[in-house]
Formats: structure tokens, C-alpha cells, sequence
């Protein structure tokens, strides 16, 4: 799957990227808190689209609220997102030991990113 950022605009409450996904192009909200926590793991944007576009997994959370797991050797990126008038919003990032979150894979509460 090839991903690309098509294109990124700023908005109040962080920045709104497009990513060209193979011939699909899909619009995702990075919250400035987001973007934050990107840069406290050293999580590049690229990284976190490879997170969402596909996942290992996606889990349910809290207040509606889904996390796309991917697995980088023993930790996984936790891409926590909800939406917003059907605009994907990453709410928060962030990069624990694999172990404790990942349940194993081929679980996919949401299907938007697939």
C-alpha cells in the first residue's frame, strides 16, 4: 500500500492532513495535542499514517473513541482517533511496550481505514 500527503492545511484545533492512499484519498485531523505527543515519542507523521492506513488492529475506547495498534519490534504505536462529522480526528499518540496493550491482531472495530 502506498501512502502519500497530499495535502495539509491548518485549522484551529490542529492540522488537516489528506492522505493519497493508492487511488483513495482520505482526510484525517491531527489535534495540536496529537501532534505534541508525536513529537515527545519521535513519531513521525509518516509513521502514524502507516499506523491508520492499515492497522495490526483496532480496538474500542473510551467515549466513542477507537485505537489502531501497529507493531514496531516490541512496542506499538497506539493511534487513538474518533470522528467529527464523518473527519477522522487523532486525538493522542503514543508508543508503550507492545506487551501490554497489543492483543494479537485481526481484531477491527472500524473499518474506515481499511
Amino acid at each position: 500500500m502506498r501512502i502519500e500527503i497530499s495535502t495539509e492545511k491548518v485549522q484551529i484545533s490542529g492540522k488537516l492532513f489528506s492522505f493519497a492512499i493508492d487511488e483513495k484519498v482520505v482526510d484525517v485531523l491531527f489535534l495540536y495535542h496529537a501532534l505534541e505527543r508525536a513529537k515527545k515519542w519521535e513519531l513521525s507523521i509518516e509513521q502514524i499514517a502507516e499506523t491508520l492506513f492499515p492497522p495490526d488492529e483496532v480496538l474500542k475506547g473510551h467515549f466513542n473513541r477507537f485505537i489502531a495498534h501497529k507493531i514496531y519490534n516490541e512496542h506499538v504505536l497506539r493511534a487513538v482517533y474518533e470522528y467529527d462529522n464523518n473527519v477522522a480526528v487523532l486525538v493522542t499518540v503514543y508508543y508503550p511496550y507492545a506487551q501490554r496493550y497489543f492483543q494479537g491482531g485481526l481484531t477491527y472495530e472500524d473499518k474506515i481505514f481499511t
